[in-house]
């Protein structure tokens, strides 16, 4: 009940500085501007290098998990190869 007061309370504060200030709320100069300025060119370049530093960490992340599911597969066949072939040092 009070959560809920408390969030028709807040909807209604936002909406009324909405309709008070409307140039707070506009887009900002990169987003509203030119998208052939400089400002726009370096914030392309930005999410450009975020996205190759992600794909580049899970491509690493990726790759480390290939390397223990390939090792493991390799542990599980050498113990059955050892376990058939009878081998008398492990008892």
């Amino acid at each position: 009940m009070i959560a809920s007061k408390l969030s028709r309370w807040g909807c209604a504060l936002c909406a009324a500085f909405v309709l008070a200030f409307p140039w707070q709320v506009a887009a900002c100069a990169a987003c509203f501007g030119r998208s052939d300025s400089p400002l726009a060119k370096g914030m392309n370049m930005g999410i450009f290098s975020l996205v190759v530093v992600i794909g580049g960490v899970l491509s690493v992340l990726t790759s480390f998990f290939v390397y223990i599911g390939r090792k493991a597969a390799r542990l599980r066949e050498a113990d059955g190869q050892e376990a058939v072939g009878g081998n008398p040092t492990h008892s």
